[in-house]
């Protein structure tokens, strides 16, 4: 199931790379994270994320939604598998997320530098008095 998923995220990956998606809301700053296929190959979720505004990418995900059966019937014509997932496309915030927790973090961080070099500094002063 894994090296299926791994395959699928692949092939989407380049059709929305190649703009083989016709639909105006697919962009090609979308990235398609994992792909989950169930055990009896019926579905198969396919997470999308991107460094744009939320809004974009959910707009990208109906759009993905919306060409989901041109999607599965390029992709079924490559793979050689009896049977192919229905897939349903869903919003993915986890890198940004990621993304954001890194920055404030980082910004935490620098904050207690500059406090802890501050109070060394006021200390550094009261002994020279």
């Amino acid at each position: 199931m894994l090296k299926l998923g791994e395959q699928i995220r692949e092939e989407i990956s380049m059709l929305i790379m190649k703009q083989q998606v016709k639909d105006p809301r697919v962009s090609t700053f979308l990235s398609i994270n994992r792909v989950e296929v169930a055990r009896d190959l019926a579905y198969a979720k396919v997470y999308v994320s991107s460094f744009m505004p939320e809004g974009n990418i959910k707009l990208g995900v109906e759009g993905l939604n919306s060409a989901a059966g041109f999607i599965q019937s390029s992709i079924a014509k490559k793979l050689t598998i009896r049977k192919f997932p229905k897939l349903s496309f869903i919003m993915d915030t986890s890198i940004r997320d990621g993304f954001m927790m890194v920055e404030k973090l980082n910004r935490i961080e620098a904050e207690d530098k500059a406090n802890r070099k501050e109070e060394s500094e006021k200390a550094d002063d009261g002994e020279e008095k």
